[in-house]
């Protein structure tokens, strides 16, 4: 996260821009909304090439600064990196580019997951490029160095949440393979490291038992963004009902179904940005 900075009146208004390699951080959008109902947000999605989760590091920064640059076409405040792998691997492209405040997922999550864990025994699931970076064992060490962290990487949860296939008995079965490990070392907190998986809270939760707290980074994001804006005299003060706008590289099938169900919420028009291909 950027350090802090006061600013005027009259940024206050700008939008808060959101962006994420598909339709995931809709998910973080929907807990920016319920944190922040009078703020204005401009919302990418890469949908043209998604997922990040697989791709090389170098791949992944090269997409972040071509999405940051979306964002600012649209003079937003403050830069909100919906997206674990790029919060991962490519935070600092993003802060370089955008020279406005930036916060990614890792950090607000891991701070989050210490708060929570009573044993100190976190477990955290996520894309193969987040779980492989360790940036959430990292930030986790960084806050509380006596916090032991596990990984699992999750790829099938991704098209599985799309497909709504949340109370499915495949979806349980392979909630079951995943996070068979993860009990084996006696965690009691999970924290849900990619957008999308918090449409699949229940499905996780019956897994574990109930046993174990579990931590959505986008409502942990939608929290320290909202102690950044108020810190920094960002708050948008008007009462007037706020503007959503959806941006997306490609809009595939079914694209407004899944994101209204994502958001929870209509999306309205959803515009196309050209330029972007797999």
């Amino acid at each position: 996260m950027n350090p802090p900075e006061r600013h005027s009146r009259e940024g206050s208004a700008k939008p808060i821009g959101v962006f994420d390699s598909g339709i995931g951080g809709l998910t973080v959008v929907r807990s920016l909304i319920r944190e922040l109902p009078h703020e204005n947000i401009v919302y990418f999605g890469d949908t043209a090439r998604v997922p990040y989760g697989p791709k090389s590091p170098q791949v992944v920064r090269e997409y972040a600064q071509q999405d940051t640059e979306v964002l600012l076409k649209h003079d937003v405040k403050i830069i909100v990196v919906a997206c674990n792998t790029v919060s991962a691997v490519a935070l600092d492209v993003v802060q370089k580019t955008a020279r406005i405040p930036v916060v990614g997922v890792i950090i607000p999550g891991a701070e989050a997951a210490v708060q929570t864990t009573k044993k100190k025994r976190v477990g955290v699931v996520g894309t193969l490029g987040t779980i492989r970076s360790n940036a959430y064992a990292n930030a986790i060490r960084q806050i509380d160095s006596s916090v032991h962290t596990f990984g699992q990487a999750c790829p099938l949860f991704v098209p599985l949440a799309e497909e709504g296939w949340t109370d499915h008995k495949a979806t349980e079965l392979i909630a079951k393979e995943y996070l068979f490990p993860l009990t084996l070392e006696k965690i009691d907190t999970l924290v849900l490291g990619c957008t999308h998986y918090p449409l699949l809270k229940d499905v996780i939760s019956k897994v574990l038992q109930n046993n174990v707290a579990l931590v959505d980074s986008g409502e942990a994001t939608a929290l320290a963004v909202k102690r950044l804006l108020t810190d920094t005299s960002l708050l948008n003060t008007s009462k007037l009902k706020p503007n959503l706008q959806f941006y997306v590289s490609d809009i595939p099938h079914k694209f407004t179904e899944v994101g209204e169900w994502f958001l929870g919420q209509k999306l309205g028009k959803v515009n196309r940005v050209s330029g972007f291909s797999a």
